[in-house]
């Protein structure tokens, strides 16, 4: 069997990186590079026939021109920017992106939380199904008799119009964004890199430091990876600077929220309602003070779908490939 060199250009740890080993297909012998400058890539590209590029930097027209074996360039999520389709037209090496369920179903389930949050669905859950009248002597409803908001809750809002801030936007907030739009809301970002004016406009974004993201959001929505530099980065003094009454929603890394601080900032009322997905530690400790508060909604690390919908998801990364190698048309070519 004839074997074809992957290079996947990426800042995923070991673990993820030793998951897409595994789920490549036997064809493949797949390479993984951390870089920290475009010398680095060049070197690595003499017989690599198929070039990944997972948001770890651009890939410039001297990367593509050194990329004399390649046969395919692609993008590992939505957003080509950092691609210079041009060179690739001009050399013919085909450039597709590679949409990631993962990341959309993340983001589904971010627009999840935040709605839920707004609508108070923890607690108007519980309402609806104690049994209590509050009151109200029950009666068979038709178009003239029903019970309104028969608790008499308050503070019943919504997505529509409201500012959302994006913490942390690789391609979870891209997708986030999209999603958010359909609701009307104002989205606000911060990342390492800014994007360019062209991803900006083209996404309705618009880029503002994590101070400022703090201070104007009425959900911020919490994508960070994981760093030495974003360990328990959400702590008290961070939120310190979140508007009054402001929604928290987590759907980043484990291990980048100061769960504690949250559950203060909770219980004292600076935060309307919290929402998590992933955790300091996983499963959550029975002393972690989220657990028992009314306004914090909490999901056991499902945001992403299950194991095995992820399994498939890394195989499929490798279509194009195996397509490029059975002569058959790239899907998502841009160019």
């Amino acid at each position: 069997m004839t074997v074809h060199r992957v290079l996947m250009l990426t800042r995923r740890a070991s673990v993820h990186q030793e998951m897409i080993r595994r789920a490549a297909p036997p064809e493949f012998q797949i390479e993984f590079l951390r870089p920290d400058g475009k010398a680095e890539i060049v070197a690595a590209l003499p017989g690599v026939e198929f070039l990944f590029s997972d948001r770890a930097g651009a890939v410039d027209a001297e990367i593509i021109a050194a990329g004399r074996d390649l046969r395919l360039i692609q993008r590992l999520g939505s957003l080509v920017h950092d691609i210079d389709l041009d060179a690739a037209r001009r050399t013919g090496i085909p450039v597709a992106f590679w949409p990631l369920p993962s990341a959309i179903r993340v983001a589904e389930h971010a627009v999840m939380q935040m709605l839920a949050l707004s609508k108070r669905l923890l607690e108007v859950q519980r309402i609806a199904i104690s049994g209590e009248s509050w009151g109200r002597e029950p009666r068979r409803t038709d178009e003239n008799t029903f019970a309104y908001n028969w608790s008499g809750r308050t503070g019943l809002g919504g997505l529509w119009q409201q500012r959302a801030g994006i913490l942390g936007c690789g391609e979870i907030g891209v997708e986030l964004a999209r999603r958010l739009h359909g609701w009307g809301c104002t989205v606000l970002y911060s990342r390492r890199h800014r994007f360019p004016a062209s991803v900006e406009a083209g996404l309705g974004i618009a880029h503002a430091e994590k101070d400022d993201l703090l201070a104007q959001s009425d959900y911020l929505v919490c994508l960070l990876p994981y760093t030495p530099e974003t360990v328990l980065y959400l702590n008290a003094e961070r939120l310190a600077r979140l508007k009054p009454a402001a929604y928290l929603v987590h759907c980043g890394s484990s291990g980048v929220v100061d769960e504690r601080a949250w559950a203060e900032a909770l219980v004292e009322g600076r935060l309307a309602g919290a929402a998590l997905d992933t955790y300091e530690w996983e499963p959550p400790k029975p002393d972690n003070p989220l657990l028992k508060l009314p306004n914090a909604l909490l999901t056991p690390h499902t945001a992403g779908g299950d194991a095995a919908d992820y399994r498939l998801e890394l195989r499929e990364y490798f279509r194009n490939a195996q397509r490029v190698l059975a002569g058959e048309a790239v899907l998502h070519r841009v160019a």
